[in-house]
């Protein structure tokens, strides 16, 4: 098999780990909206989608019609920091337990999490994110899905999510509103 199929296959993997992201996230918001939480931050979750989609696309595209090579001096670590990212990805799934969402959920009463790899950084999952959208198209030298990726991404981070998640935290800071009910004596 040539490496232009291995790397297929490794995008292909990657797509795979994406859908089973969703699975998890659809089960954690079924569960937060049980436990009275809701979504915030929606309008930009499409776009999200798209960008995340032709990173892998892209990067496949890229290798096939731009006949990029593999360049072992570039490709083997760009593999390893990309195969680091999965773990990396797991580590905050697993942290973050049901609160780990690929949409901003606000769950009134949960907190936020200050341990494993939040007590160092506020979002190491867009970290990883970035990583990953340099390393998995570099493994095959496509560095144009990596550039575009990239400046894309960081517009879509910085300009919407990251604000959006931070007004979630500062939801969750808040203390929750009093109940406008009448109380009932007994």
């Amino acid at each position: 098999m040539t490496s232009a199929a291995w790397f297929t296959v490794l995008v292909a993997a990657v797509a795979i780990e994406r859908l089973v992201e969703l699975v998890i996230s659809r089960r954690h918001l079924a569960a937060a909206i049980a436990r009275g939480g809701y979504e915030t931050g929606k309008g930009h979750f499409p776009a999200m989608v798209a960008l995340h989609t032709a990173l892998l696309v892209g990067a496949v595209a890229e290798v096939g019609l731009a006949d990029r090579p593999f360049l072992p001096a570039l490709g083997w670590p760009m593999l390893a920091l990309a195969l680091a990212c999965q773990v990396g990805r797991y580590v905050v799934i697993a942290t973050l337990g049901q609160q780990w969402n690929t949409r901003i959920v606000v769950v009134p009463g949960a907190g936020a999490v200050r341990r494993g790899l939040y007590r160092w950084v506020e979002h190491p999952n867009y970290v990883i994110v970035v990583l990953e959208g340099i390393a998995l198209p570099l493994v095959h030298t496509a560095w144009v899905t990596a550039t575009l990726f990239t400046v894309a991404n960081a517009v879509l981070l910085l300009g919407f999510r990251i604000p959006a998640e931070d007004r979630a935290l500062e939801d969750l800071r808040q203390p929750a509103p009093a109940d406008p009910r009448p109380e009932t004596r007994r």
